[in-house]
Protein backbone atom coordinates (compact mmCIF):
# COMPACT_ATOMS: atom_id res chain seq x y z
CA UNK A 1 0.00 0.00 0.00
CA UNK A 2 1.47 3.37 -0.99
CA UNK A 3 1.95 5.57 2.09
CA UNK A 4 0.70 8.76 0.41
CA UNK A 5 -2.53 7.11 -0.69
CA UNK A 6 -3.15 5.77 2.82
CA UNK A 7 -2.61 9.22 4.34
CA UNK A 8 -5.04 10.75 1.83
CA UNK A 9 -7.70 8.22 2.85
CA UNK A 10 -7.04 8.93 6.53
CA UNK A 11 -7.53 12.66 5.87
CA UNK A 12 -10.67 11.92 3.85
CA UNK A 13 -12.15 10.05 6.82
CA UNK A 14 -11.03 12.66 9.35
CA UNK A 15 -12.72 15.45 7.37
CA UNK A 16 -16.02 13.58 7.11
CA UNK A 17 -15.91 12.39 10.73
CA UNK A 18 -15.76 16.07 11.70
CA UNK A 19 -19.13 16.53 9.97
CA UNK A 20 -20.66 13.54 11.76
CA UNK A 21 -20.42 10.96 8.95
CA UNK A 22 -19.81 7.44 10.27
CA UNK A 23 -17.81 4.50 8.96
CA UNK A 24 -20.32 1.65 8.65
CA UNK A 25 -19.67 -2.05 8.12
CA UNK A 26 -21.30 -3.70 5.12
CA UNK A 27 -23.97 -5.29 7.31
CA UNK A 28 -24.84 -1.99 9.02
CA UNK A 29 -24.28 -3.52 12.44
CA UNK A 30 -21.21 -1.52 13.39
CA UNK A 31 -20.98 2.26 13.09
CA UNK A 32 -17.77 4.08 13.93
CA UNK A 33 -17.47 7.79 14.66
CA UNK A 34 -14.37 8.58 16.72
CA UNK A 35 -14.57 11.60 18.98
CA UNK A 36 -12.47 13.62 19.16
CA UNK A 37 -10.79 13.29 15.77
CA UNK A 38 -7.73 15.30 16.90
CA UNK A 39 -5.75 15.68 20.05
CA UNK A 40 -3.43 18.66 19.77
CA UNK A 41 -1.57 18.51 16.48
CA UNK A 42 -2.24 14.84 15.68
CA UNK A 43 -5.03 12.37 15.26
CA UNK A 44 -6.60 11.23 18.54
CA UNK A 45 -6.20 7.75 19.98
CA UNK A 46 -9.89 7.14 19.19
CA UNK A 47 -9.32 8.05 15.54
CA UNK A 48 -6.21 5.85 15.31
CA UNK A 49 -8.07 2.88 16.84
CA UNK A 50 -10.95 3.42 14.42
CA UNK A 51 -8.51 3.60 11.48
CA UNK A 52 -6.80 0.37 12.52
CA UNK A 53 -10.15 -1.40 12.87
CA UNK A 54 -11.22 -0.26 9.40
CA UNK A 55 -7.94 -1.18 7.69
CA UNK A 56 -7.41 -4.53 9.41
CA UNK A 57 -11.01 -5.76 9.53
CA UNK A 58 -11.34 -9.04 7.65
CA UNK A 59 -14.95 -9.88 8.44
CA UNK A 60 -16.48 -6.47 7.84
CA UNK A 61 -15.88 -4.12 4.97
CA UNK A 62 -16.36 -0.51 6.06
CA UNK A 63 -17.54 2.36 3.92
CA UNK A 64 -18.24 6.00 4.72
CA UNK A 65 -21.89 6.76 5.40
CA UNK A 66 -23.50 8.02 2.19
CA UNK A 67 -21.00 6.27 -0.09
CA UNK A 68 -20.63 2.85 -1.70
CA UNK A 69 -16.83 2.45 -1.84
CA UNK A 70 -15.07 0.23 0.65
CA UNK A 71 -12.54 2.29 2.57
CA UNK A 72 -9.86 -0.39 2.11
CA UNK A 73 -10.35 -0.13 -1.68
CA UNK A 74 -9.69 3.61 -1.61
CA UNK A 75 -6.08 2.97 -0.59
CA UNK A 76 -5.42 1.19 -3.91
CA UNK A 77 -4.10 2.96 -6.99
CA UNK A 78 -7.54 2.53 -8.62
CA UNK A 79 -8.91 5.44 -6.57
CA UNK A 80 -7.90 9.06 -6.17
CA UNK A 81 -9.05 11.55 -3.52
CA UNK A 82 -10.04 14.92 -5.01
CA UNK A 83 -12.09 17.95 -3.93
CA UNK A 84 -15.86 17.94 -4.44
CA UNK A 85 -16.90 20.63 -6.94
CA UNK A 86 -19.84 21.57 -4.71
CA UNK A 87 -18.37 21.67 -1.21
CA UNK A 88 -14.59 21.33 -1.67
CA UNK A 89 -14.48 18.35 0.72
CA UNK A 90 -12.39 15.28 -0.22
CA UNK A 91 -14.20 12.67 -2.33
CA UNK A 92 -12.98 9.46 -3.99
CA UNK A 93 -13.08 9.04 -7.76
CA UNK A 94 -11.95 6.13 -9.89
CA UNK A 95 -8.80 6.72 -11.90
CA UNK A 96 -10.31 4.96 -14.89
CA UNK A 97 -13.81 4.14 -15.95
CA UNK A 98 -17.01 5.80 -14.85
CA UNK A 99 -17.84 6.49 -11.23
CA UNK A 100 -21.47 7.12 -10.44
CA UNK A 101 -20.89 7.85 -6.78
CA UNK A 102 -22.09 11.03 -5.16
CA UNK A 103 -20.18 13.16 -2.70
CA UNK A 104 -21.02 12.34 0.91
CA UNK A 105 -22.22 15.96 1.18
CA UNK A 106 -25.21 14.95 -0.94
CA UNK A 107 -27.35 14.13 2.11
CA UNK A 108 -26.19 17.01 4.35
CA UNK A 109 -28.92 19.64 3.92
CA UNK A 110 -26.95 22.53 5.43
CA UNK A 111 -23.68 21.79 3.69
CA UNK A 112 -21.62 23.47 2.39
CA UNK A 113 -21.82 26.20 5.00
CA UNK A 114 -18.90 28.54 4.45
CA UNK A 115 -19.87 30.56 7.54
CA UNK A 116 -18.62 27.68 9.72
CA UNK A 117 -15.02 26.54 10.13
CA UNK A 118 -14.23 23.92 7.52
CA UNK A 119 -13.01 20.44 8.51
CA UNK A 120 -9.25 20.22 8.56
CA UNK A 121 -6.21 18.03 9.02
CA UNK A 122 -4.05 18.10 12.16
CA UNK A 123 -1.99 21.28 12.38
CA UNK A 124 1.59 21.36 13.63
CA UNK A 125 1.69 24.71 15.42
CA UNK A 126 5.48 24.99 15.36
CA UNK A 127 5.57 24.53 11.59
CA UNK A 128 2.72 27.00 11.11
CA UNK A 129 4.40 29.64 13.32
CA UNK A 130 7.66 29.10 11.42
CA UNK A 131 5.90 29.78 8.11
CA UNK A 132 4.37 32.97 9.48
CA UNK A 133 7.76 34.07 10.84
CA UNK A 134 9.41 33.41 7.44
CA UNK A 135 6.70 35.39 5.62
CA UNK A 136 7.18 38.32 8.00
CA UNK A 137 10.96 38.22 7.51
CA UNK A 138 10.65 38.14 3.72
CA UNK A 139 8.20 41.05 3.74
CA UNK A 140 10.58 43.15 5.85
CA UNK A 141 8.30 43.49 8.88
Amino acid sequence: MPEKSEEQVRQYLAYWFQLGKKAIDRHGKEKLLPQPVFLGNRYSREFEECWQKIITSQNSDFYLEGTEQRITDLVSSTWEIVSCARCEMPVPIKNSGVSSSLCPCNDLPDWPNFDLPQPRSPINRETQIGRIRNRLKSSGL
